[in-house]
């Protein structure tokens, strides 16, 4: 939990408002489906399968316990689930000892796209959890499939400055 950031919040959409909330682990079923409604992260193993569920709670458990991070929910009025993504503070020393803001697993409902919800949390990462976090710089990466989403991003003034790697380890072995 990033203790400055002040939840829940108002998103203003074009579908109305909607409630961006720290996910709790009643809403582990809904983070699981989010992540699953994209065929990347499908691909990927992100499929909502009852087998996993030890796994993902596991890791939010991880995620709410560490004070570097938050995993938010957006619902609607009447509770329903409509996108969700993590936040991780990252102290430095480059850039004069500047903080980061990490945006990771943004997703967004697909009933839901292009209803202006992406750029709400967008705009309230940048405007309100940067500042209140300290950070002076908000940075994402995103899967070089997704040219939309790069778009999107670019749209709201994220610029493509740095080329990612990743490393592929095997998962670590799930606890019996």
């Amino acid at each position: 939990m990033i203790a400055s950031l002040e939840l829940p919040a108002t998103l203003p959409t074009r579908i109305g408002d909607l409630t961006l909330r720290r996910a709790q682990h009643e809403d582990l079923d809904t983070l699981m489906r989010l992540l699953a409604d994209d065929p990347i992260s499908a691909g990927r193993g992100d499929q909502a399968a009852a087998a996993d569920v030890d796994r993902y709670d596991a890791a939010l458990t991880d995620l709410i316990k560490d004070p570097s991070n938050e995993m938010l929910l957006v619902i609607s009025g009447s509770g329903d689930p409509m996108a969700t993504m993590q936040l991780t503070r990252i102290p430095g020393l480059t850039r004069r000892g500047s903080t980061r803001l990490l945006i990771e697993a943004v997703r967004v409902s697909s009933a839901r796209r292009s209803s202006g919800i992406g750029s709400a949390m967008m705009t309230w990462v940048v405007d309100v959890a940067a500042p209140a976090t300290g950070a002076s710089l908000v940075q994402l990466t995103s899967d070089d499939a997704r040219g939309d989403a790069h778009r999107f991003y670019e749209r709201l003034g994220f610029v493509a400055s740095h080329r990612g790697f990743k490393y592929q380890l095997a998962a670590p072995p799930t606890s019996a």
